[in-house]
């Protein structure tokens, strides 16, 4: 079985966003961790846009990557530029992968504006994870 690392900024949108679909999509061919170079917790609109296409992350936690350490990583897939930038070095072969999609934690404007920025990164990162 191959374990895939997602890593991010704070493990709580783009992250969360990514494992839920990686799980989803590999069953049980793959073990699929998040991370963040820091936890801000997992974002309620990143659990509502994805349970608005039927998968449920409510149950996922933000985790720091200081807690993955000992996991040899197949694949470490970052998703945006600050964490590729910061990502540790991991004592392994894994093969790395890199995608820098807009930060939804960020997006401003009303509530449906905001809710609207999360579902066209859902989608970005759902049509990355269909190819993983």
């Amino acid at each position: 079985m191959k374990n895939v690392l997602v890593l991010c900024t704070g493990n709580s949108c783009r992250s969360q966003i990514a494992e839920g679909y990686l799980r989803h999509f590999a069953k049980d061919k793959a073990t699929i961790y998040s991370a963040g170079i820091e936890t801000h917790g997992v974002n309620p609109r990143a659990i509502a846009t994805m349970k608005e296409d039927g998968i449920d992350i409510s149950g996922h936690t933000s985790n720091h990557i200081d807690e993955y350490r000992n996991i040899p990583f197949d694949f470490v897939i970052t998703v945006c530029d600050n964490a590729k930038e910061r990502c540790p070095f991991f004592p392994s072969a894994a093969k790395k992968f890199h995608y820098n999609f807009p930060d939804p934690a960020k997006a401003t404007g009303t509530e449906e504006d905001i809710l609207q920025q999360f579902r066209e990164v859902r989608e970005m990162i759902k049509t990355i994870a269909t190819f993983l």
